[in-house]
């Protein structure tokens, strides 16, 4: 009876995560099922299953958005921006967890870098927009690399100053004694132990960037260089809409970051979890 009794107490607990995994889930699943609907069967019904599987919906997607293009462009940006951010971050991030109390510029460093989570991208599009058509970086590769690692710096940094504030401070003083200096202690001792949070620094960032619409739309204005959310954009017109194509895009171009998320997910849960708590 007692067993009863509990198996009934955690039943709200059960309703109340499969009424959350519906509702995430089904965006996915009519995503995946309209990707293979024709027309008539989109005319029919938006939720209702086809009645035959429409494979022309992708390979108008791949012809139309420049599919293997518009991806290499997406990985000539995202990877060198989340291999910067991890760099430029973990020292950052590292200089303001270790010297924070020793020096007002790494104090007011670390008081910029908060105050710049709360300030949106919008409010910055017009001046990005005129610096960088002043500096020749509108429609290049490296100047939207530029650009989000700028933004993505400072939540970064803030992740690093909490994992490397629970490293002991003896592991580092030890290599000073045994003649290490501090860069060299730096990468081949402190680095190796921010891998957890590197890794979930790194897979986060790939799933952002890789999913940037409006840094894009902004900075990538021709067809050479646009990422593959700014041609997903282009199967909407002013009147029309092709549904079908534009979720078949949607979903070839999901591949990658689901990919990521599956394989980086435990990383990504644990180093939120340590690198947020900030001592």
């Amino acid at each position: 009876m007692k067993k009863y009794r509990v198996e009934l107490r955690k039943l709200p607990y059960f309703l109340l995560v499969l009424f959350a995994v519906l509702v995430f889930a089904m965006p996915v699943a009519l995503a995946v099922l309209t990707s293979f609907k024709s027309k008539p069967d989109l005319a029919k019904s938006l939720i209702g299953f086809p009645d035959q599987i429409y494979l022309e919906n992708y390979r108008g997607a791949i012809e139309r958005s420049d599919f293997f293009h518009s991806i290499l462009n997406t990985v000539m940006v995202v990877v060198p921006s989340v291999t910067l951010i991890v760099l430029c971050a973990s020292m950052s991030g590292y200089a303001v967890a270790r010297y924070y109390k020793e020096s007002r510029i790494l104090m007011l460093l670390d008081k910029v870098y908060l105050a710049s989570l709360m300030i949106p991208f919008q409010i910055l599009m017009i001046p990005v927009y005129k610096i960088y058509k002043t500096l020749n970086l509108l429609n290049t590769l490296h100047g939207m690399v530029f650009m989000l690692v700028g933004t993505s710096i400072a939540y970064s940094a803030f992740l690093y100053v909490g994992f490397v504030k629970s490293i002991p401070r003896e592991i580092e003083e030890s290599a000073y004694i045994d003649g290490c200096s501090e860069f060299k202690c730096y990468w081949l001792i402190t680095f190796p132990l921010l891998k957890p949070i590197s890794a979930t620094v790194a897979a986060l960032h790939m799933i952002w960037l890789w999913n940037d619409f409006n840094i894009s739309v902004i900075l990538l204005q021709k067809e050479a260089v646009r990422t593959i959310t700014i041609k997903q954009f282009y199967f909407f017109g002013q009147y029309t809409a092709d549904y079908g194509m534009a979720f078949a895009a949607a979903i070839l171009s999901m591949i990658p970051v689901v990919l990521c998320f599956v394989f980086m997910q435990k990383y990504i849960v644990n180093g939120i979890v340590v690198g947020a708590v900030k001592s």
